[in-house]
């Protein structure tokens, strides 16, 4: 069954484009125009990944994000026309897992779906291995890979995709440090480029509110300043 996408982008020339490129990788796509439109299908569609311009009339694509997130988990990436970091920032400050900036090559828009369909899949609890490797573990939290869940002190931490695989990736090499550079490739899977750094700083910093950690006094991820991130093996 192909998987469902929706595509958010009032210059339509591009939402046709993408949905173009979609279909012709054989997903299904819902293309709308504006974000009235595509929340109102959002409630009654379950996705499995989300495209949203940033530049909508009425309710921004910052908002819509947003209020996709509040109830939904699956993979958002971001157009943005800016190369600004602020936007790119808020955006992923919002909850989305990546962002493209405009103009684009829509090969690796494609590519970019595709490494995120992926990740969702792997983390989906619809879809857990019963096979995966054994829960993970360190003071209080347990990251359980074959049913993609997560908790602190048995409470369960809502994690977005990325957040999940960032922490799995600490987890798995407890008391190595991760560079970020290893980070970025492992997880969006792409070459790292230095403009990439703030990608892996803001979802380190949502994965250290959500662990009720500091940068100062961390219980968790540790910041080996020029180098990366580690979690203690003990």
């Amino acid at each position: 069954m192909p998987e469902t996408i929706l595509i958010v982008d009032d210059e339509t020339e591009i939402a046709d484009l993408i949905e173009l490129y979609l279909k012709n990788e054989l997903f299904d796509v819902r293309k709308f125009y504006s974000s009235a439109d595509a929340l109102a299908c959002v409630e009654q569609t379950p996705f499995d990944l989300a495209i949203l311009d940033i530049m909508l009339p009425g309710m921004d694509g910052f908002t819509l994000c947003r209020r996709i997130r509040e109830r939904w988990s699956y993979p958002i990436i971001m157009l943005t026309a800016k190369d600004a970091e602020t936007d790119k920032i808020t955006g992923l400050a919002l909850g989305a897992d990546d962002y493209i900036t405009k103009p684009f090559r829509p090969l690796e828009l494609v590519a970019r779906v595709k490494a995120q369909l992926r990740r969702w899949k792997r983390y989906n609890p619809a879809r857990a291995d019963p096979g995966a490797d054994a829960p993970l573990c360190r003071a209080g939290l347990t990251l359980d890979p074959a049913t993609h869940t997560c908790t602190l002190d048995e409470q369960p931490l809502e994690l977005t995709p990325t957040e999940f695989s960032i922490l799995r990736i600490l987890l798995e090499n407890r008391g190595r440090v991760v560079s970020s550079e290893e980070l970025f490739r492992r997880v969006w899977e792409q070459d790292y480029f230095e403009k990439d750094s703030n990608t892996i700083t803001v979802h380190i910093r949502h994965l250290r509110e959500k662990l009720h950690d500091t940068v100062d006094r961390p219980k968790y991820i540790r910041t080996v300043w020029g180098v990366g991130y580690r979690i203690d093996a003990s």
